[in-house]
């Protein structure tokens, strides 16, 4: 490519240290994967309290932002029209953050709580440690995780639009120091979140790939092997590819409208073929623990800080979320143009969180119920066949149970190219130059030679992605890829951290200059 259409710095630093750690990995896997843990424990003993603190001072920033009068500021204006309708805007957001995670965890999450309880004098399997699961479940995938996504996409999208920024991570920065950030380091910060966006894809996709394959193992003949994986990851990737080809009005909104329908039917269905009392009371009784306990363990106080149970989990999570926020905010603030941040507030934090509280409230509740009748039945598939197999168990106790297994497999699909279409679509965006709201384009309206840069840019990362994946997962080094994807947790931080400060500017000092 010539020197115009790509951000060099942004495109070959993150290629090359990818490609370079991943063939790394599988080389010496068992030295990498060692390496790789032990940094990753180096950072959660020094910066454990930083994250767990950090967290809880973004939930309250969302909820000074939409009382304030900030909330009432237009994002791109008083005249901007809307990129998307409400339901577009919010069923893109809900699949793009929650994408397989809430699949994957949302049964298997719960038994590790149920059995290892926080450290807390707690007995195991006990209706005390259910009630401490499902709270857990509530503090890992509900308002903490989603008011670390809604902070910097917020004060990007408002930097980009309305204070006509570029499209990087520099953005709300230069606005903190009233200059712009020298070109070399916005590439740089740029490169680093990109990386760790990267790897936090191969680790989705691995999850993706494994729970995919588990389910065509119990749907088919076919048996779990290097093909069928590699199938399942070609599979994938073209897919989306070809819908973040398309265009954002295209792929992503189709996908992500068929994906929350599909999520939304099986909700229903689990909660009346299930033990729907038992799953509703269990659910109302962890919101009362939930609430109650929310303030102690999101600052890490007695009792909720026993150090080995935290880091393995809540601050694990918090590092990995914050990991993936940087490069999803990017996404996420680029498709709110036209609401107000009272609206964006609302649909990246309130309804996202909700709804995962719903999702983990019938699913989680289900399983525990399962576990406490009948203990060890799903434990035992935990430990002997792994996460990915936990959630085809508990539906296995369900009526339609095949059709349920094969939904959840089309949805899994759908989940993951869903998810990775809004971080192909960023990433194609942020390596290629000319990238400032005024010059904003989709692909489907750009001109060709734009078209075509960004294709090929993003056909090279698809291509990067699935084959790390697939070979991880086919070599067992998915832990390190998994691993990595927390790591960047740590830049990510202070990243956050920078972004929150400068909200707070932008709704106090600046709120004039956001009113275009």
């Amino acid at each position: 490519m010539s020197q115009g259409p790509i951000r060099h710095i942004v495109f070959w630093l993150p290629l090359t240290l990818f490609t370079t750690l991943v063939v790394t990995s599988l080389i010496m896997p068992v030295k990498f994967l060692r390496a790789a843990t032990a940094l990753n424990n180096l950072i959660l003993d020094i910066f454990s309290q930083a994250f767990s603190l950090a967290a809880f001072a973004f939930v309250l920033t969302c909820l000074w932002a939409a009382v304030s009068p900030l909330g009432k500021i237009r994002i791109g204006g008083h005249d901007a029209v809307p990129l998307l309708t409400r339901w577009n805007w919010m069923a893109i957001t809900l699949t793009t953050t929650v994408a397989i995670g809430i699949l994957f965890w949302a049964t298997a999450e719960p038994l590790y709580h149920l059995y290892t309880p926080g450290g807390l004098p707690i007995e195991p399997n006990s209706a005390e440690a259910a009630r401490f699961s499902m709270a857990s479940l509530y503090l890992h995938w509900s308002f903490t995780p989603y008011a670390i996504y809604t902070i910097p996409g917020l004060t990007f999208a408002l930097c980009y639009y309305n204070l006509k920024k570029p499209f990087s991570l520099s953005a709300p920065i230069s606005v903190l120091i009233n200059r712009p950030v020298p070109r070399i380091g916005a590439d740089l910060l740029d490169s680093l979140a990109l990386i760790a966006l990267l790897f936090g894809l191969s680790a989705s996709l691995g999850a993706g790939i494994m729970s995919i394959s588990g389910g065509i193992d119990r749907l088919s003949p076919l048996s779990v092997n290097p093909v069928l994986t590699g199938f399942v990851a070609l599979t994938i990737i073209s897919a989306f590819f070809m819908s973040s080809a398309s265009g954002l009005q295209r792929g992503i909104r189709v996908l992500s409208d068929i994906n929350t329908k599909i999520f939304i039917a099986l909700m229903i269905f689990v909660l009346i073929a299930g033990p729907t009392l038992e799953i509703l009371s269990l659910g109302r009784q962890s919101l009362v623990t939930y609430a109650k306990e929310f303030i102690p363990r999101s600052l890490m106080l007695e009792p909720h800080n026993d150090e080995p149970w935290l880091k393995s989990w809540t601050v694990f999570y918090f590092a990995n979320w914050m990991a993936w926020a940087p490069l999803a905010a990017l996404f996420l603030g680029k498709i709110s143009r036209g609401y107000t941040v009272r609206e964006y507030i609302l649909v990246n934090l309130f309804l996202p969180a909700m709804f995962s509280i719903l999702w983990m409230t019938i699913f989680g509740g289900l399983a525990i119920n399962i576990e406490l009748a009948k203990p060890q039945i799903l434990n035992d598939v935990l430990e002997n066949l792994g996460p990915e197999h936990v959630l085809y168990a508990v539906l296995d106790t369900l009526p339609l149970a095949t059709g349920l297994a094969l939904l959840v497999v089309t949805v899994s699909f759908l989940s993951y190219v869903t998810a990775a279409d809004s971080s192909l679509d960023v990433i194609a965006t942020l390596t290629r130059r000319k990238t400032t709201a005024v010059e904003l384009k989709t692909d489907m309206t750009a001109g060709p030679k734009a078209r075509k840069t960004s294709l090929i840019l993003k056909f090279i990362w698809a291509l990067a992605v699935g084959f790390a994946a697939w070979m991880m997962t086919t070599l067992s080094g998915i832990d390190g890829v998994k691993m990595l994807s927390n790591l960047g947790g740590l830049p990510a931080l202070f990243i956050i951290v920078i972004f929150n400060i400068t909200l707070i500017v932008l709704g106090t000092v600046k709120l004039k200059a956001l009113r275009v």
